[in-house]
């Protein structure tokens, strides 16, 4: 894919700051207003940009200023915003049909035929896939049909986990924020160290070290008596963590954690919501390993600028859930399934040329980051992979002490000012996401990468 073409679907000048600060007059105004219509529970809250316009990998706010967006609406704007041909699908998709109740529709069938086709191997053309509007929702269905099919009722999941904020999948979610005040949650969920090797709870010195001890630590658990879990239907994993700080685990630690289901009779659950649709490099990020899930949950990058989740699971499984058990008035709705058809097309057209693209200036970009690293003291880590990238800042490095609150305000405000959007994640709230569309023109992402460099340098820390 031509770069060339590419910048011909993002605003050409950005980033371009027009108002003497950001946020501007007009949009201060709709910040300030916002709060007394709307609840700011919602995740991005009370950030300081207001979104008006948007295409590509670039946003424009009321006030005229234009932003390279480096979060893709969250990981969700897989292809970019209002990229031409999903536009066309929906001009046509508007004509003919848009809801249909619950009840089979022509694009819902053809939706579920092209996601078998691209699920990876265990699922690949041999599995049913339930449609859901929210990653939340995908998360909440697959505990109900784990219960249903195994008839057990624990479940495993691991330290910074994020796997949704409703009552059920909350439980599976372990940030304080989406916690505290919220319980309780349901009952028997575990929770197992995820390997993050700069701060291994074993103080451990490498990657490899980490993993091995948090496989050996799973391993304990389910298949040693004694140990309380005895009931466990699926172990639920991010094969690259999200929320958690973009943690990216060799092939090996996963496959260690798949034959400890094997053993114990769980299945394997792999949360895509985040980590899908090419983000990592390949279509899915567990593919990186070479393991089999039974069940995974995909969302965000699916349906793009439309709203689309599910959940796939293999078809023995899926036999053992009862017709009519989890109505969803509002599943693959016409415009969300033949939006999602065409962002497929576009993600796996030409062998995958656009994810192709990804895994390589992932990791150019990560080679930019790491340069820059060598002289600015406040990162203390880069990782990740194709644009699923987590830069962690820390006030030194000899302890690791995290940016607090204050120290990261101050990057995502100097970022703005210059006409880039990013947000935060971690366990500390203290790691920067680099989670651009797949469709970003490579000179937006060397000038993100720059100017982030250049903020992180002018710190006075």
């Amino acid at each position: 894919m031509k770069e060339s073409d590419l910048e011909k679907l993002s605003y050409p000048d950005a980033p371009k700051i027009i108002t003497e600060s950001v946020p501007g007059p007009e949009s201060l105004k709709q910040l300030g207003e916002a709060p007394e219509f709307e609840s700011m529970a919602r995740g991005a809250g009370r950030f300081p940009v207001v979104y008006d316009e948007g295409f590509g990998a670039t946003v424009k706010d009321p006030d005229g200023n234009l932003y390279i967006d480096i979060t893709a609406g969250v990981a969700v704007n897989s292809v970019g915003r209002l990229h031409p041909r999903v536009v066309e699908a929906i001009h046509k998709q508007t004509g003919k049909l848009m809801h249909s109740s619950d009840c089979s529709s022509s694009l819902r069938l053809d939706l579920a035929k092209k996601i078998s086709g691209i699920m990876p191997a265990g699922l690949k053309d041999n599995c049913i896939t339930f449609f859901t509007q929210s990653g939340s929702s995908a998360l909440e269905s697959a505990i109900k049909f784990v219960r249903k099919i195994t008839g057990r009722s624990q479940i495993v999941a691991f330290h910074g986990a994020y796997h949704g904020v409703h009552c059920g999948c909350g439980s599976l979610t372990t940030g304080d924020q989406y916690r505290k005040d919220f319980g309780p949650f349901i009952p028997g969920v575990i929770h197992a160290p995820y390997p993050y090797a700069y701060r291994c709870c074993f103080g451990t010195k490498s990657q490899e070290q980490c993993e091995d001890m948090c496989a050996n630590y799973l391993e304990y658990l389910l298949n040693t008596p004694y140990t309380g879990v005895d009931d466990v239907g699926a172990v639920i994993i991010e094969a690259q963590q999200g929320e958690g700080g973009y943690l990216a685990p060799n092939p090996e630690f996963l496959q260690r954690v798949k034959a400890s289901c094997e053993k114990h009779g769980a299945l394997f659950i792999a949360d895509e919501v985040q980590s899908g649709a090419g983000r990592s490099g390949k279509m899915w990020a567990i593919e990186h390993s070479g393991v089999e899930p039974d069940i995974l949950t995909f969302g965000k990058g699916i349906g793009g600028d439309v709203p689309m989740a599910g959940v796939t699971l293999r078809k023995d499984l899926a036999e053992k859930i009862e017709d009519g058990s989890q109505p969803n008035t509002f599943a693959a709705n016409g415009i969300s399934a033949a939006v999602s058809m065409t962002n497929i097309d576009i993600l796996t057209e030409n062998d995958n040329a656009l994810i192709k693209r990804v895994a390589e200036l992932g990791e150019l970009i990560k080679d930019r980051l790491k340069e820059g690293a060598q002289k600015i003291k406040c990162i203390g880590d880069v990782r990740g992979r194709g644009f699923m990238i987590g830069i962690e800042l820390v006030k030194d490095r000899e302890t690791k002490e995290p940016f607090d609150a204050d120290l990261m305000g101050q990057v995502i405000m100097g970022m703005l000012n210059k006409g880039v959007i990013l947000v935060p994640c971690g366990r500390y709230g203290n790691v920067i996401r680099f989670m651009p569309s797949l469709t970003t023109p490579k000179k937006y992402l060397d000038k993100a990468s720059d100017l982030l460099l250049e903020v992180l340098e002018s710190l006075d820390i």
